[in-house]
């Protein structure tokens, strides 16, 4: 991590942060000259900073804050290290770092550790997670009364309508992506396809594959961060809220995943179409956990409004193969890349809580040898009698505070932690006008 610093002698500061319950990162500025430091014994702050509320306000009845004193804890480098920040201007170094107790055991409260604590899980079974995470987000103009779209750096032009799978509204902001292209491979972060969509100034791009998803979490965290300071680099908003415009689908972050054992074999993998019988136990999992875990994929109170029928975001608790109106999909191709898409989560969700309760509740499934419904085909939103997912913010609060199947993924002070902050946030938020609602979750999510 040194020879980071000792090979980019142009860069004067950097930026040590750590994701809180809300995916937002907090952290410090220090001075380069300083920064051996960090690296060496670590740098501290708060366990309460990573349990703030969406506004960075801490939570009033938290034992974290008065109850224990706001103890400090001690945030290690991940095995990330240094990685550049192309949207500032001047030269800029982060390095991620994250959360322990003092006697340098990890702090269960912390997100990321969450998710390290379902892939240890993962590894004492002799398997790994192979993990790729799809992340839409619209490009806003928000200088006005109103948002919408950017006008075109080449044209001056605005799009009146959606643009799906657009190739001229992929080059109309061709300079935007090009940079973003060149920062991804800057930061290492390994970004593939990207497409517009179906909402007005919304695309999709595309991360790879990674064996590793503690990095694939990362990649996602880190890549929400970019595009956000790069936009504004580029005169214009980026926004991961769920949903800007009321009359366009929303954005999500789908999640695509498969199991390798010890010997690199796809446990899903049966040499046919169907999966195999651990798939169909993943599913299980992954349906019997989705309705309790629906906080973790729709945080915020704009979550709940991208979860509505016929917009592309599913609202009924199931499972098809080639079935994109299921929540769960089971996409077609070769039997050695037999995977699950899980598609509930929202853009606005934080990464690593989002793959620890998706890769948890799989293994739940699997550990349990749970056997799914039969799989749906045809439109789900029309098929009578299907479990629902929350439909609202408070309903998901009170069946993720309530669920016997939540603390069989996370650990009990998280969960605590997580419930005491939307239950502040939905307090506060109810006093907000729509228009306040939006300013607050466009640039923060």
């Amino acid at each position: 991590m040194k020879d980071y610093l000792r090979k980019h002698p142009e860069v004067r500061t950097i930026r040590v942060a750590a994701s809180d319950l809300n995916g937002q990162p907090r952290g410090k500025r220090i001075p380069a000259r300083f920064a051996d430091k960090a690296v060496k014994d670590g740098t501290r702050f708060p366990f309460s900073i990573l349990n703030l509320d969406i506004w960075g306000e801490d939570i009033d009845d938290s034992p974290l804050v008065f109850e224990l004193g706001d103890q400090d804890g001690v945030l290690k480098p991940t095995e990330r290290g240094f990685l550049p920040m192309p949207w500032l201007e001047a030269p800029t170094a982060l390095l991620p770092i994250w959360m322990f107790r003092e006697n340098g055991t990890p702090y269960e409260g912390d997100p990321r550790h969450a998710l390290r604590a379902v892939v240890e899980r993962y590894k004492a079974k002799g398997l790994t997670p192979v993990v790729a995470v799809e992340l839409e987000f619209f490009l806003i103009d928000d200088s006005g009364k109103t948002l919408q779209v950017p006008s075109s750096p080449r044209s001056g032009k605005r799009r009146k309508a959606a643009e799906t799978m657009s190739i001229r509204a992929l080059d109309a902001f061709d300079t935007f992506f090009t940079d973003l292209y060149d920062a991804c491979e800057a930061m290492d972060i390994p970004a593939d396809t990207s497409t517009s969509e179906t909402g007005l100034g919304q695309f999709e791009v595309n991360l790879m594959h990674a064996d590793d998803a503690l990095r694939a979490a990362d990649d996602a965290w880190l890549f929400k961060m970019l595009v956000k300071g790069l936009a504004r680099r580029h005169g214009f908003a980026a926004s991961f809220m769920a949903k800007p415009y009321a009359e366009y689908s929303g954005s999500g972050l789908h999640t695509h995943f498969s199991v390798i054992d010890k010997d690199g074999d796809n446990i899903f993998d049966s040499g046919g179409p169907k999966g195999t019988a651990a798939l169909r136990h993943a599913v299980a999992g992954c349906l019997n956990a989705m309705h309790d875990c629906a906080l973790i994929f729709a945080p915020h109170q704009n979550s709940y409004e991208r979860l509505v029928p016929d917009r592309h975001a599913p609202t009924t608790i199931c499972w098809g193969y080639e079935n994109r109106t299921a929540a769960i999909r089971i996409p077609a191709g070769n039997p050695a890349a037999r995977r699950i898409e899980h598609r509930v989560a929202g853009a606005d969700v934080n990464p690593y809580l989002m793959l620890a309760a998706i890769l948890g509740a799989a293994l739940d499934g699997i550990e349990r040898a749970e056997e799914p419904p039969s799989p749906v085909s045809g439109n789900a939103y029309a098929i009578e009698n299907l479990a629902q997912i929350p439909s609202t913010w408070e309903a998901a609060i009170e069946a993720f505070e309530g669920s016997t199947v939540v603390p069989r993924i996370l650990h009990p002070e998280l969960i605590r932690n997580f419930v005491q902050t939307k239950r502040q946030e939905l307090h506060y938020i109810a006093e907000l006008s729509e228009a306040e609602r939006v300013e607050l979750y466009l640039d923060t999510v």
